[in-house]
């Protein structure tokens, strides 16, 4: 049996196009896709500009008060439209039986806490109508079975008073309104990475008013996700605390100076492409089953295999891609507190996020495994390059529906938009690092799916970077899926009509979906093909 060699070993871990071609020639931070930050009509910015040269970034006083009560506003813990019920009357301010809620949670809040119990009731003070609906199971079990009695110690007793210090400086950190990024709008928002950081401590303190119309950001149901026949789904619940807890401990230690951009991207779907018309041939592809979309795609756009509502179980159960990436880089969190749920054509583009830790494991095995020193350089704004798109699948509880010409549609014009671009010069842009999207819960077919992908990029003038996360039958399969198209010079617009055609020209014969492929695509172009692709052909 033949030994392969180093540089062999390397060369297999991969296919198509080496990983320097994707680059095109340039280091991974040269790319400069995202203008400067500029307050607009369209761009809400919560912080001071210009950022001078020492990246000093100050809060000021946007045009819009943080009094807002309004859907098109985040509804803030320290509005003075937010007002709790009691009985007693205990402040001045309390009018008609209610005062203002900030009051109760400082209150609550500036007690001291030694316990997970007290710090559940200092929670349900200022939640009590939820007091018969929440439960804390997890943050108990985590600190009473997961954490070392020093630990756990050293959180009460250090950690979490920096925490409480962080959020109650939220007047005086965000001292402007926070919009609503929603549906059908172009909307960008910039704030800091302190800013986030404050809004990121009350949002594990419960203190935002709990409505149910957007994603909600307080942590009260990572608390009570727990339960004694998921044990082991329990233990990755814990690992999510320690990644979040990090954060904390590491942003109360030294404040974060950066800032972070989030965008709505919107394109109405009378705007997204005839697909079927198209002729630009695949784009350039580098396909490894080694590495991770954060850790081995620096500099290029990176897609989060999203939940409409964004960061989906980050703050429950879910430990996958999505949640994953979202408590390794918490800043991410944050939007949920202000993005409305993701129609067909919409994503969100977040730029500027940092890592804080690293992991090991997936889903249920999931293991925070200690601190990660991002040291990605930023632009000139203060950003992290740093870019993720988020960018939802459609769940399918029937496989056989995703063959259909509507729902590869709509999967394509997804990531069309999610792969879309706001510079105005199209030819310089990075890459896009993606993999299984939509391939897991979702019941998406891995095969169908990269080309979806692929095909959106192209129309974005982008290569792509796919990760098959070990798989490598799956590497090589798309591989020579990938070399045949671009042998016989496939369109797009033709491979999208043979893709539609699929379920109903395949359901006799029960063609994969390669096969089927390589059948249709050989009857019309005979020419120009390897041995490979004629001994697999006969084979059919």
């Amino acid at each position: 049996m033949k030994t392969l060699t180093i540089a062999e070993k390397k060369k297999k871990q991969w296919q198509a196009i080496s990983i320097d071609d994707i680059y095109n020639n340039h280091g991974p931070f040269e790319y400069q896709e995202y203008p400067p930050i500029v307050q607009s009509d369209s761009h809400v910015v919560l912080f001071k500009l210009p950022i001078n040269s020492q990246m000093e970034i100050e809060s000021y006083y946007p045009l819009h008060s943080p009094n807002n009560w309004h859907v098109d506003w985040v509804k803030m813990p320290h509005s003075p439209w937010s007002m709790y019920p009691f009985e007693e009357k205990v402040s001045e301010k309390m009018e008609n039986g209610y005062r203002p809620r900030w009051e109760v949670i400082i209150e609550a809040l500036q007690k001291k806490i030694t316990s997970s119990a007290q710090l559940e009731a200092a929670i349900f003070s200022y939640n009590s109508k939820f007091s018969h609906q929440w439960n804390f199971r997890a943050l108990h079990f985590f600190f009473f079975k997961t954490m070392k009695e020093k630990e756990t110690e050293i959180f009460f007793e250090n950690l979490l008073p920096k925490m409480i210090q962080l959020a109650l400086q939220l007047p005086t950190l965000v001292t402007g309104s926070i919009p609503v990024l929603k549906k059908h709008k172009n909307t960008t928002l910039s704030m800091s990475q302190l800013q986030i950081a404050s809004l990121l401590a009350n949002a594990f303190l419960c203190t935002f008013p709990n409505y149910e119309i957007y994603p909600n950001v307080n942590f009260y149901r990572l608390f009570g996700a727990y339960k004694d026949d998921k044990f082991q789904r329990s233990l990755a619940v814990s690992e999510k605390l320690r990644c979040l807890i990090h954060y904390f401990r590491r942003v109360t230690s030294v404040a974060p100076q950066g800032t972070v951009t989030f965008q709505r991207r919107y394109i109405p779907l009378d705007d997204c492409p005839e697909w079927g018309k198209m002729t630009h041939q695949l784009p350039p592809l580098h396909i490894t089953s080694v590495g991770t979309i954060e850790s081995n795609a620096v500099g290029l756009l990176q897609v989060d295999f999203a939940n409409k509502e964004v960061g989906g179980g980050v703050l429950d159960w879910g430990c996958v891609q999505e949640e994953i990436r979202f408590v390794i880089c918490p800043e991410l969190i944050v939007s949920r507190l202000f993005t409305d749920v993701l129609e067909n054509t919409e994503a969100l583009v977040i730029t500027g996020i940092e890592q804080y830790s690293n992991y090991k494991g997936y889903g249920d095995y999931l293991k925070w495994n200690g601190d990660f020193i991002d040291e990605t350089p930023r632009d000139s704004s203060g950003r992290r390059k740093t870019s993720v798109v988020a960018m939802d699948a459609y769940r399918f509880t029937n496989r056989n529906d995703q063959y259909t010409e509507q729902k590869i549609k709509r999967e394509l014009n997804k990531a069309y938009v999610g792969f879309s671009s706001i510079e105005s010069n199209q030819d310089n842009l990075p890459a896009i690092a993606t993999g299984n999207w939509g391939c897991g819960a979702f019941c998406g077919d891995t095969k169908l799916k990269v080309f979806i992908q692929l095909m959106a990029a192209t129309i974005n003038k982008r290569s792509v970077i796919y990760f098959t996360f070990g798989d490598d039958e799956l590497r090589d399969s798309i591989a020579e899926m990938y070399s045949h198209l671009i042998q016989l010079e496939i369109p797009i617009g033709e491979l999208f009509i043979l893709l539609c055609q699929y379920q109903s020209e395949s359901a006799n014969n029960r063609l994969s979906l390669y096969n089927f492929l390589i059948r249709k695509t050989l009857k019309k172009k005979s020419s120009g093909i390897g041995c490979t692709l004629r001994e697999k052909v006969a084979k059919i």
